[in-house]
């Protein structure tokens, strides 16, 4: 079987509120087809209907052990394989005005999940202090580092684990800071635009959007 894309929302604080919500008590988790992966220098094609695509840089986590139901954050580190620079891609109009509730119709189009282009071992960084930043069009629009997370990744990976069996090659993607377009400061990814991705560590993504 393919690998399972999770996603956890609204864990830097900043990025709660400039999406108008407080942050969360406990982990926000979402589910992304696997066939929304793609390379780090794949074209966006923006999905049919949209009119609200969002970018969002984070640090992906790619599951090296099988985890579940883990005794600690502890335990979870050992179940890590390495980390990946993502964009986790969202249709802001799908995923907020036409989902009930759930987040993922506006998460799921194909090549949503851009990812690369180096998978980085545990030993070569420290997770919670990478420094993350977007541009689009050259201009930047995220600014943040994973030491502003409300949940760290060892924290994120055992509370998974009691809901689901993580696998091998699974990728947990582990939220974004703020900057993003849903703010209302900045508009949203048109056909045309540049986009590019950075994590201390795991170098940049670029991307060009397309229309349907």
């Amino acid at each position: 079987p393919r690998s399972k894309v999770v996603g956890i929302g609204r864990n830097y604080a900043a990025h709660a509120a400039e999406s108008g919500s407080a942050p969360p008590e406990v982990p926000v988790m979402f589910l992304k087809a696997p066939n929304t992966v793609t390379g780090p220098a794949d074209p966006l094609v923006l999905p049919r209907g949209g009119r609200k695509t969002d970018y969002e840089v984070e640090l992906g986590v790619v599951i090296g052990r099988t985890a579940s139901y883990l005794d600690s954050p502890a335990a979870a580190l050992a179940c890590i394989g390495g980390y990946v620079l993502a964009d986790d891609l969202s249709e802001r109009a799908f995923q907020l005005e036409l989902s009930a509730g759930q987040w993922s119709k506006g998460k799921c189009a194909p090549g949503f999940t851009p990812l690369g282009p180096w998978l980085v071992t545990p030993e070569e960084v420290d997770a919670q202090r990478l420094g993350l930043r977007s541009f689009v069009n050259g201009e930047p629009r995220q600014d943040s580092s994973t030491a502003d997370q409300l949940f760290d990744v060892a924290q994120l990976v055992h509370h998974l684990s009691q809901f689901m069996t993580l696998d091998p090659g699974d990728l947990v993607l582990t939220g974004t800071p703020e900057g993003v377009a849903l703010s209302g400061r900045v508009p949203y990814l048109e056909p045309g635009d540049g986009g590019e991705g950075g994590i201390d560590g795991l170098v940049r993504e670029r991307q060009g959007v397309l229309g349907w």
